[in-house]
């Protein structure tokens, strides 16, 4: 569920004379209009857009305040409180004002909002522990230190279903080498995967629904061991009666490592050139090239202000990790910046709108038009049993495919890595390794061309 909302910046008068303009934030929502104080103030009103709710260039205050400084404060709040309505989009809860408040001030203060505990009376902590009165309790203090994010918050949900079909009444002590073998033995083999719901499948009546397949991968697997061993770690550290076979147990579980799907020059100058003119399709195709040409992953180029644009290059502070990006414009990024410069979206953004699972569904189709059809295989263990599957590879181009064709295309030009890492953001040199060895595999068929030469 996405909760609609309006988030807008107002000033109001205030003081002795009424001579300095304090902005507000106001959100508006299910019939509820709340204010927000940001701290922002001006005092020369000429100096504000009430348009685009946002601070004139050229301002400086008393304080030595700046257009700048003020707009990038005012990001920031609007940044967090649509962080605050996506923890209750993914609850699928209308909040209170009182609780819209409540977290977010905990998202100002630094803490990640948390699901809410069940109204229900405390529990008193029971005899001889059971596992999940300590998984919920590790699931609270953890998440709430390590402010979890929504995601994260979610796996360790389905490791405690998966632990409770297993085994609803197993005791942390009972975790042996053998209780684990069964627990991955009933992931293997038993656990029933349904399909993801869309709208369509929620108007279908439940019982008609079918699972897709029985049983995991060895790579989802192998996650999952990791979330229970962090789990069970914790458990051990704060005192509660662990069996410590969790330190020792490391099943075999074959894996290979997954293709990293990118578009090639010819295969983006395809998608390049389909004529989509006023279809559904444009838009997506426009945001998808802005990411291959950009190195944004799709969350940042959804979240593009107008503000963010400077001249040549954009400032992006992304959202997957926080970090803060300076990434020059070329001629493409341009072009689809300039196409939409005057349309008008929600939030002043720079580009359409529109959620990851609506992008990766359009991108196939569209992939698919632009007769996108190598085939791919995938391997994957599910045991000992290798499955090979080929399909096209228009089917497993998504959103990330974007950025992923971004870094190939820049390193097989010759970019120097270190400068591709400050565009994306990477900190690491390992996380560029599979993409120059793409590179270098490129870079030896090449050599190939010569045999006619002569």
């Amino acid at each position: 569920m996405e909760i609609k909302r309006k988030i807008s910046f107002k000033i109001r008068a205030i003081g002795k004379n009424r001579d300095i303009y304090q902005i507000r934030m106001r959100v508006s929502y299910n019939s509820h209009r709340i204010d927000f104080k940001t701290g922002c103030s001006l005092v020369d009103k000429s100096f504000w857009d009430d348009l685009e709710g946002r601070a004139r260039d050229g301002y400086k205050g008393p304080r030595g305040e700046t257009t700048l400084s003020i707009n990038n404060e005012l990001r920031n709040y609007r940044d967090q409180m649509e962080t605050t309505f996506r923890f209750f989009d993914a609850m699928d809860k209308i909040p209170t004002p009182s609780q819209l408040q409540k977290k977010y001030e905990e998202r100002l203060s630094g803490i990640t909002p948390r699901r809410p505990e069940p109204e229900t009376p405390k529990v008193q902590k029971p005899k001889g522990p059971d596992m999940f009165f300590v998984f919920d309790e590790f699931t609270r203090k953890c998440g709430e230190k390590n402010a979890w994010t929504i995601a994260t918050f979610e796996k360790m949900s389905a490791l405690r279903a998966d632990l409770q079909n297993f085994g609803p009444k197993v005791k942390l002590s009972e975790l042996n080498e053998d209780t684990l073998t069964r627990f991955v033995g009933y992931l293997r083999d038993e656990k029933v995967i349904y399909p993801a719901r869309n709208k369509k499948d929620k108007e279908e009546d439940e019982k008609e629904k079918k699972p897709v397949r029985i049983g995991l991968n060895n790579t989802t697997i192998r996650k999952k061991l990791e979330y229970l061993t962090w789990f069970l770690r914790w458990a051990r550290d704060v005192g509660y009666p662990v069996n410590p076979a969790f330190k020792t147990f490391k099943p075999t579980l074959k894996q290979t490592q997954k293709p990293i799907i990118y578009l090639t020059k010819d295969e983006l100058q395809r998608v390049r050139d389909l004529d989509l003119a006023g279809s559904k399709l444009e838009p997506v195709r426009d945001i998808f090239l802005f990411c291959c040409f950009s190195s944004l992953r799709h969350s940042d180029a959804d979240n593009l202000r107008r503000s963010d644009i400077k001249g040549n290059h954009m400032d992006v502070t992304t959202i997957k990790t926080g970090d803060s990006v300076s990434i020059e414009l070329n001629d493409i990024t341009k072009a689809i910046l300039e196409k939409y410069k005057e349309v008008p979206f929600k939030d002043n953004k720079a580009l359409p709108s529109f959620t990851n699972q609506a992008m990766n569904r359009s991108l196939k189709e569209l992939c698919q038009l632009a007769e996108i059809n190598d085939p791919i295989r995938i391997t994957t263990y599910k045991g000992n049993v290798r499955h090979d599957d080929v399909c096209p590879k228009w089917e497993l181009v998504g959103t990330h495919t974007g950025r992923r064709t971004f870094i190939v295309q820049a390193l097989s030009m010759g970019i120097s890595p270190n400068i591709v890492m400050k565009w994306t953001g990477h900190s690491d040199y390992k996380a560029m390794k599979p993409y120059i060895d793409i590179v270098d595999s490129i870079k030896a068929q090449s050599m190939t061309k010569f045999n006619n030469l002569l």
